[in-house]
């Protein structure tokens, strides 16, 4: 079963799990997680009534109850979680990926991941062992548990006026739809805010380019200030500026340094990934930002954010997550923030591309992927080769490796959802970085 990951469950449905893995799931999460309740929400893909069906059926026959909060945001999940002290929670999901995925992201107490390594691989082995199923005595219950109104009043804290903007919304036809209208109105251009789970107008993975082209299309035609787009179960956000280029979602953490550091007055620390750029960091120093890097992911960034007691964080991947929201991620928060500092810009006479001018002073080569088996191998040789030329002033090797120089750096990691290598680099001038780039690719290529 292939299904099982770093991060969470996830797969092509009846290929990497099925309805009886989801049974066998939601069976073992009870004992797991030492629960006689748990909280489930879902998406809208066509496979989700069925792994319900099951999922819901297995932790019953456990002997625990189900607490049914009925289609929601991942986000939205994470609230209830936390916020009415469930010590287990599922959300039936795969994300950004295609519509013929599924999967399911778990949580513990105060909506802690729950990944591979804090759970997940225990349950994978008692499916593969086929531990035996008994049914409690005293199976549980399905009851309805109503919390979109609430999570609303809690995200509406954040909104702002924002009649001074005019703005366009791709919701990727997934679940930011069944909050957006309800959040910001009638004013805004929306794209795809219909909800369905065959996503019909494009994948909901704002990170592929050619997902982005409708949404860069309308920010010109309706002379938009920002264009914003989810992915499919909306704890993702990503960002187009007014000239439609899209915005690397690593450079926002510095953007909401506006919010959070220098018109609040926050005085902490801000989490970043590994894959992070080095510009991030050094603007948000003029607000008394200090930086903290760790791994790339939930299961290791919202445990990573509450154990440092930081203010909030974000990913390349586009995840932002917020102390005020249970050191748990939220799209939807992340793209109020954004529009209160994009609104007071424009008050100023900023545009959103010139604001991130200021903050972009590194040119970057986007994530590159290579695929191949000998990860390590590579990793060591790449590490190895510049750090034998050049001495390094930083060097990380908890995520693959990142290795700061004077002009540039560069982090390579495996990925740990998909077999690839990834390799990103910055330096200060663009010759400098396609130098370092072709060295990397030769070294790379070959162990391919």
């Amino acid at each position: 079963m292939g299904a099982f990951h770093a991060y969470d469950i996830r797969g092509i449905y009846n290929q990497d799990f099925n309805k009886e893995d989801a049974y066998k799931i939601g069976y073992h999460l009870v004992s797991l997680l030492d629960t006689k309740k748990i909280l489930v929400g879902y998406d809208a893909r066509k496979s989700t009534p069925e792994i319900f069906e099951h999922l819901t059926k297995g932790i019953n026959d456990a002997g625990a109850d189900v607490y049914n909060i009925g289609l929601a945001t991942t986000p939205m999940v994470y609230y209830a979680t936390a916020k009415h002290g469930f010590n287990a929670s599922v959300q039936i999901t795969a994300s950004h990926n295609p519509s013929e995925y599924n999967g399911m992201k778990v949580s513990r107490e105060n909506a802690l991941p729950v990944g591979y390594d804090a759970g997940l691989k225990e349950i994978q082995e008692k499916i593969e062992q086929n531990v035996p199923i008994v049914i409690a005595e005293k199976r549980g219950i399905i009851q309805d548990y109503s919390i979109k109104e609430e999570y609303l009043e809690f995200l509406k804290k954040y909104r702002s006026d924002y009649s001074n903007l005019r703005f366009s919304i791709d919701c990727s036809n997934g679940m930011a739809g069944l909050l957006i209208r309800d959040l910001l109105g009638d004013k805004p251009n929306y794209l795809y805010e219909e909800i369905d789970g065959s996503f019909p107008n494009h994948e909901p993975n704002p990170l592929d380019p050619k997902n982005i082209v409708d949404l860069q299309k309308a920010v010109k035609e309706h002379k938009s200030d920002i264009g914003i787009i989810f992915d499919g179960d909306a704890d993702r956000v990503m960002f187009v500026d007014e000239n439609s280029r899209f915005i690397s979602p690593d450079l926002m953490i510095a953007l909401l340094g506006h919010y959070f550091l220098e018109e609040k007055g926050e005085n902490g620390i801000v989490l970043q990934d590994i894959r992070t750029s080095k510009a991030v960091g050094e603007y948000l120093q003029q607000f008394g930002g200090k930086m903290h890097t760790w791994r790339v992911g939930r299961a290791f960034a919202a445990p990573k954010l509450r154990e440092i007691g930081g203010i909030y964080g974000g990913e390349l991947a586009g995840h932002y997550y917020f102390r005020d929201f249970f050191y748990s991620d939220s799209g939807m928060m992340a793209c109020l923030l954004i529009l209160n500092v994009v609104n007071n810009f424009k008050k100023q006479g900023i545009t959103v591309s010139q604001a991130i001018k200021k903050i972009e002073t590194y040119a970057n080569s986007g994530e590159i992927n290579f695929k191949l088996d000998r990860k390590k191998e590579a990793m060591d040789a790449v590490r190895d080769h510049f750090m034998s030329i050049e001495s390094p002033t930083a060097s990380m090797d908890f995520d693959g490796y990142r290795v700061e120089f004077t002009d540039w750096w560069f982090n390579i990691r495996p990925s740990n959802t998909e077999p690839y290598l990834r390799f990103i680099a910055e330096a200060k001038t663009q010759s400098m970085l396609d130098e370092k780039v072709k060295t990397v690719r030769e070294i790379i290529n070959s162990f391919a």
